[in-house]
């Protein structure tokens, strides 16, 4: 097709799916590897006689890590929005119309970002404050998020291109901006840490550098490389009828998201207060190992959503639902070999990241835990994927809100009766309920649509 994109209503399902997924996944492990390749120089912090400066730190970058997954969720508004509508809009084969969505998502992203970077950098020290952490840990928190605000309104917009070119079927084009952006973090943070001695907040100048670089290459793609649907402009005086569309379909998931950082975030306060900053760095940093599986489902998540959308507009249905049965049987095979290498090899795979045995041993009763459950945190988002791609992103807003939030009262009993390991089958508990209940659900729903001719706004 013209204009840069992909038409993914023909050829075979399975190929078309994996073509589109793996850049998608490979995007996902990009972002997760620059904040596990922080947290691993940070991890080597420490000295022999001082190993608490490692975990302290983990713990300053941990928190920061929470808020980061706050900013993305809020980011996610534009990005699913221009992802699904610019999607069906191709699906429809009405490419002006992708193209308006393209502007208009855009200029949400610019205004969300602005607002939301004066907040952080305005309240940083408040906000801080409400892990609990020791006052010296807080205040390099604070610093590090401040630096880090210079870099957000850029990412903002990263996000929402992203969305636009999973939504055209270029997946690939996020992927290997991203890449570029990963190499020079890696460059960048030994050499700002440790031979110009900035420590932890090298880190942060490192991540700055290596967002506003992925930004600048998305930017000359769009404007001079394949100007992707006519070269459409980022900032526009929106129009109600499609700016209504954009909030509709981005909000569930930004909310969705949203909530569950902030729900993180006071199960990281609960496990501050019952295990000190050892609790916390435990449940952040085990949380980003964790995140191989999440990102894994994600992206097939992401693939399955632009996948279906079009297919979806193109009344080709059956289509997205063979892809779903494809996921699965992808995710369920992963998911048994992450789960057993968390469960038997816990301690050496958090030892890659904090090389403290203190930590290790901590890190070994998370990913213990949390290798139970992987399998149904991957039914979950694959099955988000499909909701999002039919335009229905209430229904798995809903619940993940729900048992989202019910982890926050099970981690306090649980806490007290079984120490900070409760917070680890609080979440545990929670993840199970949805990997059953969402694709029930979405099973009764299919049943409901496959009938009728969908609406396309």
């Amino acid at each position: 097709m013209k204009s840069g994109i992909h038409n993914l209503t023909e050829g075979k399902i399975f190929s078309t799916l994996i073509r589109l997924a793996l850049p998608l996944m490979g995007t996902s492990f990009l972002q997760m590897a620059y904040t596990l390749m922080a947290m691993s120089w940070v991890g080597r912090l420490g000295t022999v006689s001082h190993p608490e400066i490692a975990t302290k730190s983990e713990a300053a970058i941990g928190a920061i890590g929470m808020l980061l997954w706050l900013t993305a969720s809020v980011a996610y508004l534009a990005m699913i929005g221009s992802e699904v509508a610019v999607g069906q809009s191709i699906g429809a084969k009405k490419m002006k119309r992708a193209a308006i969505y393209a502007s208009h998502s855009t200029t949400t992203s610019i205004m969300l970002g602005v607002i939301w970077i004066a907040i952080l950098f305005i309240f940083a020290n408040q906000i801080l404050s409400f892990f609990k952490l020791e006052a010296d840990i807080t205040e390099d928190a604070v610093l590090y998020l401040r630096i880090l605000t210079v870099s957000l309104p850029f990412q903002f917009l990263s996000y929402n291109f992203t969305g636009i070119y999973n939504g055209a079927g270029r997946s690939i084009v996020p992927f290997r901006n991203n890449a570029a952006g990963l190499v020079l973090n890696m460059i960048l943070d030994p050499i700002l840490m440790f031979v110009m001695g900035l420590g932890l907040h090298g880190a942060a100048i490192g991540t700055v550098a290596a967002q506003l670089f992925v930004f600048s290459l998305f930017f000359y793609q769009i404007k001079f490389g394949s100007r992707i649907l006519g070269n459409f402009p980022f900032f526009i005086k929106p129009k109600a009828i499609y700016l209504k569309r954009i909030f509709f379909l981005g909000t569930p998931v930004s909310v969705m998201n949203s909530l569950y950082a902030i729900i993180n975030m006071n199960l990281a306060r609960v496990a501050s207060i019952h295990g000190g900053h050892l609790g916390l760095m435990t449940q952040t940093t085990g949380g980003q190992i964790e995140a191989v599986t999440w990102n894994t489902s994600q992206g097939f998540s992401t693939a399955l959503s632009a996948f279906v959308a079009q297919n979806y507009a193109a009344n080709k249905l059956e289509r997205g639902k063979k892809a779903y049965y494809y996921t699965i049987r992808v995710m369920l095979t992963l998911g048994i070999v992450v789960s057993i290498c968390f469960i038997l090899f816990g301690a050496q795979i958090f030892g890659i990241i904090v090389p403290e045995e203190n930590a290790m041993q901590a890190g070994a009763q998370y990913l213990f835990v949390m290798g139970l459950v992987q399998i149904f945190m991957m039914f979950e988002l694959t099955t988000q994927g499909m909701f999002n791609g039919i335009g229905r992103t209430i229904e798995p807003a809903i619940i993940s809100i729900v048992f989202n939030a019910l982890r926050i009262p099970l981690a306090y009993y649980l806490a007290a009766q079984m120490g900070i390991t409760g917070v680890w089958w609080a979440i545990a508990i929670s993840t199970i309920c949805k990997g059953i209940i969402l694709p029930t659900w979405f099973a009764v729903v299919y049943r409901k649509i496959k009938k009728k001719k969908p609406k396309i706004g």
